[in-house]
């Protein structure tokens, strides 16, 4: 095994340390974040720093890159204060992944990859109609992170949408079962198995 030090990757190529460091993480979730402006224009963009924060309340999290890289995301959530989240299948991952671009606000990313929108009445924020799990959130803070110019954004859960029949008794989700997609590095896709659940250690 070799190790390696900041010496090494610091002297690396920009491309080639972004997809080292960025896979060593492991295998994360990967969802869409749907969000629409005040003008009605929707957006849909990929993310796979989504991280669960707490149950009572529920709250999600997720990393917002530098606003230096044209978060339209974070502008309409900060506009509206709702966004949606929504699992990826493998039935439509490579119209999820295209939505990594850098587009003009202007552009609807739903339109642009072949993804359909699904509207709530009484909600805003548009979800992916083909994902089985999504969720609604309404923001709660923004926590800027100074070393790196990236932000935390933490909503609050107000709705989820999904078939019921991936609930176990005890509330625990079959993800696996729902065939949601897993990701590592920037652009690797993984599907899922289930292995066990071990009893709960109290």
């Amino acid at each position: 095994m070799k190790m390696f030090a900041p010496s090494d990757w610091e002297n690396w190529e920009r491309k080639y340390r972004a997809h080292f460091i960025n896979s060593l993480t492991g295998y994360k979730s990967v969802n869409l974040i749907g969000t629409i402006n005040e003008e009605g224009k929707s957006n849909l963009a990929i993310f796979s720093s989504i991280v669960h924060i707490g149950s009572n309340p529920a709250l999600i999290g997720f990393i917002n890159r530098p606003l230096t890289d044209t978060s339209h995301t974070l502008k309409n959530i900060r506009q509206t204060g709702y966004y949606t989240i929504n699992h990826i299948h493998d039935s439509f991952l490579d119209q999820a992944h295209e939505t990594s671009g850098k587009y003009p606000a202007e552009v609807n990313e739903f339109d642009l990859v072949g993804l359909k929108e699904m509207f709530v009445e009484g909600i805003k924020p548009p979800f992916v109609a083909a994902s089985k799990i999504k969720y609604l959130l309404r923001f709660q803070k923004e926590i800027p992170i100074e070393l790196n110019g990236t932000y935390l954004i933490i909503g609050k859960l107000e709705r989820v949408i999904l078939e019921e029949e991936i609930i176990e008794g005890d509330g625990f989700l079959k993800i696996h079962d729902s065939g949601s997609v897993a990701s590592n590095g920037m652009d690797a896709y993984y599907g899922t198995s289930f292995i066990k659940r071990n009893k709960e250690v109290r």
